[in-house]
């Protein structure tokens, strides 16, 4: 049997502390009605929990923003009843001995209006661009933004969240502040340069940081990748990495979420490190990697079922205890069998298990 013990090895800062290396990496699944998170929400976060997951980041909460949010069935912290139902949520998996953060999420142009609330409202847009339809947002309806982004981390801190993550990745509102094709913007918000296009998520950062006290953990999910683009590129460079990661430090990130479509994949030419190695490299602060874990492909693969085979966790093994990144987040291993973790604890056979048929209809 293999050597997985670095994945049960606590994770401890001077902020947060579980008992294990591997967390549960958050997944849209639109199963929240009106936005609220019901008894089932609750015990499918705790079927998790009760099977080693000793931290779990919540799927994607839209902010309390009119046009954050692309479905109706995606949870917010908007309302008196989903905001109970988190409390809910949280409590549940506390219970089971296990610690939970908040994903605050703007979708930006990637809503579709008419499938989500607020249908009247057009889409919060960077720049005019063609492919992502929507407004481009003034300096002050910017503002409201960021405003939206600290009432609803002040919201997961009541509901009793561990931590909070802000998504600044995967082609949503943020993610096209970083990111060259859609910031075409001039002034406070944009420019030619990667660290004139990261002032928005960096100041959202900075405000939340201001709110919640200097004591709460928060993460930042980042990625080079876009759902629009897998081939995109936000920094070319360690140095261009390095400028832009020292300011979300500087404005008050604690651990970084990197998110990579296979993550024993290099950054950068001349390197093993992926994007998650490169960052904690160049920062010092601790990151989770995530991207097909189990697989020898990606996720579309995973759910078409073809070109895909198990994988061996050795690679991740020998990456984690040389040190490359501190977390490894597992997303659809979990969502499809949530004693995943448990057997890998328990077995050697802990690859990836084939997709139910209808996955997509229950879970994506």
């Amino acid at each position: 049997m293999s050597d997985y013990s670095i994945l049960f090895k606590p994770f401890t800062t001077p902020k947060l502390h579980f008992p294990g290396r591997v967390t549960m990496a958050p997944m849209t699944r639109f199963q929240c009605l009106k936005g609220v998170p019901g008894q089932n929400v609750a015990d499918y976060y705790h079927r998790r929990a009760n099977n080693d997951v000793g931290f779990i980041m919540s799927e994607g909460i839209t902010i309390d923003h009119p046009t954050a949010s692309p479905s109706c069935n995606v949870p917010s912290l908007s309302t008196h009843e989903a905001r109970e139902g988190w409390k809910n949520v949280v409590s549940t998996v506390h219970g089971a001995g296990s610690k939970m953060g908040c994903q605050l999420w703007h979708a930006g142009t990637i809503r579709v209006p008419a499938d989500a609330p607020n249908p009247d409202c057009e889409n919060s847009a960077v720049s005019a661009v063609s492919g992502f339809a929507g407004t481009p947002l003034s300096d002050e309806a910017i503002q409201d933004i960021v405003d939206a982004y600290v009432r609803s981390a002040c919201c997961a801190v009541n509901a009793g969240f561990d931590a909070i993550e802000i998504h600044c990745a995967h082609g949503y509102l943020l993610d096209q502040f970083l990111w060259s094709t859609t910031n075409l913007r001039a002034g406070r918000w944009g420019g030619a340069k990667p660290e004139e296009r990261a002032a928005l998520p960096v100041e959202v950062v900075r405000q939340v940081r201001r709110e919640v006290g200097e004591d709460f953990p928060i993460f930042a999910r980042l990625s080079q990748w876009k759902q629009q683009d897998f081939e995109a590129r936000l920094w070319n460079s360690p140095k261009e990495l390095e400028t832009i990661m020292g300011l979300f430090v500087d404005a008050g990130v604690d651990i970084f979420d990197c998110s990579l479509r296979r993550y024993w994949e290099p950054e950068y030419e001349n390197s093993t490190l992926n994007l998650a190695g490169w960052i904690k490299r160049l920062t010092g602060k601790p990151t989770m990697a995530v991207g097909s874990v189990g697989l020898e492909g990606d996720f579309l693969t995973a759910f078409l079922r073809t070109g895909t085979v198990p994988a061996s966790l050795d690679n991740l093994v020998k990456r984690m205890e040389e040190g490359e990144f501190d977390l490894i987040a597992v997303g659809r291993a979990l969502m499809n069998d949530p004693a995943w973790l448990a057997k890998v604890r328990n077995t050697d056979n802990a690859n990836f298990l084939p997709m139910p048929e209808d996955v997509m209809d229950r879970y994506w």
